[in-house]
């Protein structure tokens, strides 16, 4: 009995390895197959692109050569795989490094692809973009004379910079406007002060971030070392289209502890990153709310994003952007490159941001509250700036403006005009008022 067993066990055993060597043999061909096909079908590909090429050389109704063919494959091939991929050709390489290295005059706006428009993101504060009342969600129809319909986000960048105090007109489409809008600015030289930090009452700090430039950091800590009284923070990235990734992460840095901030995903293990908060220095108690808009983009969105789903902030306003790519630009010769997305941004809790945006957990639209008692309400310091107001109203008369107000304060008036502002300041001085008791 124990023999036959034993002889059982010992053919079951054969058995397997037999069927086991079948399987892998199989499996070895059909990935060999598989292989072969994969490389036969590549090379069909690339055959079929140069007969197309050749026909086009040889009978289209106008004279081109292959390398300008291929150079405009290049350019649709790029810009179909997303709206921010691209092929440069010498005259756009050179353009980005004057942009990258240069100075140059523009106009101030940020701008990206939304549902195959030219979409302004945001328009920079104090810009002439800004000054001349662009908005963000403003479609940009035509630039000068030339519609946008099918262009590319650089060439549109590129017709839009120029030499300083030139002029340029964009048609725009604004939603609630009935027409399309015809606006000038004058280029200039754009220099942005990436923070503004202003106080709300004796113990609220309101920080302004434009854009995520290499002092947004270094300029935060400043402030609220300024203001040791304080007991709850607004950061404000309404309008602001992102910039360097490092300074998106410092920003979370101060105020998380431990865990992910952002991570990146692609197709080289490489590319796959994830970056981590640190203890040290870091706020962990002040009570904050971050207000954000559809012009808020990219690392205005890895800011706002990780600090909600860390549970660290209470994000208020309107839908982002939803910008959360990564782009390098790789030079494919001396002269041409490919600005390429290379992989994608991903918040703690594993969500995207690409075209998806983060949803505050407070929606608040934008506009002026009206107050019953006005008169009444407004507070002594407010008084004068109001009736000077109401003065010119009736008369005419133009008052002068004050020099020395502060404008480091934010006033009761100026809170009232901006409902998103109004929300944020109610929401947290009820963290405020919680963590005190």
């Amino acid at each position: 009995m124990i023999i036959k067993n034993k002889k059982t066990i010992l053919l079951g055993f054969i058995s397997t390895i037999t069927a086991s060597v079948i399987l892998t043999t199989n499996s070895a061909q059909a990935n060999s197959y598989e292989r072969q096909n994969n490389q036969t079908s590549k090379l069909e590909a690339y055959l079929k692109f140069t007969r197309i090429v050749g026909i086009i050389e040889e009978q289209y109704v106008d004279d081109i050569n292959a390398s300008d063919i291929i150079d405009k494959a290049l350019k649709g091939l790029l810009a179909n795989l997303d709206a921010h991929s691209s092929f440069m050709d010498a005259k756009e390489t050179k353009e980005l490094q004057v942009q990258t290295h240069g100075e140059f005059g523009g106009l101030g706006i940020t701008v990206g692809m939304r549902d195959g428009a030219l979409t302004v993101i945001a328009p920079l504060e104090g810009t002439p973009a800004d000054k001349a009342g662009i908005k963000a969600g403003d479609i940009i129809l035509k630039i000068n004379d030339q519609a946008t319909i099918g262009m590319t986000i650089d060439k549109a960048v590129s017709i839009m910079r120029g030499k300083p105090k030139t002029e340029i007109e964009l048609t725009i489409v604004r939603k609630g406007e009935s027409h399309p809008l015809k606006i000038k600015i004058i280029r200039d030289i754009i220099e942005i002060q990436s923070v503004y930090a202003k106080t709300i009452g004796d113990d609220i700090l309101y920080l302004r971030i434009t854009s995520f430039d290499q002092k947004v950091v270094q300029s935060m800590k400043k402030a609220i070392k300024k203001h040791p009284n304080t007991k709850g923070i607004i950061i404000d990235l309404r309008n602001n289209p992102g910039g360097l990734l490092n300074q998106a992460i410092g920003t979370v840095d101060m105020f998380v502890d431990k865990g992910a901030i952002v991570s990146q995903k692609g197709k080289i293990p490489e590319e796959n990153l994830v970056y981590n908060a640190t203890a040290p220095n870091t706020d962990t108690k002040t009570p904050l709310v971050v207000l954000v808009n559809g012009g808020s983009a990219s690392a205005s969105e890895i800011v706002s994003g990780a600090l909600q789903d860390h549970k660290r902030a209470v994000i208020v306003g309107e839908k982002t952007f939803g910008k959360g790519s990564v782009q390098v630009v790789m030079p494919v010769n001396q002269d041409e490159a490919l600005r390429l997305t290379i992989a994608r941004y991903y918040l703690p809790s594993g969500r995207t941001i690409q075209a998806v945006g983060v949803t505050p957990d407070v929606e608040v639209s934008y506009g002026e509250i009206k107050k019953a008692e006005e008169g009444i309400s407004i507070k002594e310091r407010d008084l004068r700036r109001h009736l000077e107001s109401e003065l010119q109203k009736v008369d005419g008369i133009k008052v002068k403006k004050d020099k020395n107000r502060d404008k480091t304060v934010i006033t009761e008036e100026q809170i009232y005009k901006d409902s998103q502002l109004k929300s944020a300041i109610d929401i947290l001085k009820a963290l405020m008022i919680t963590q005190e008791k």
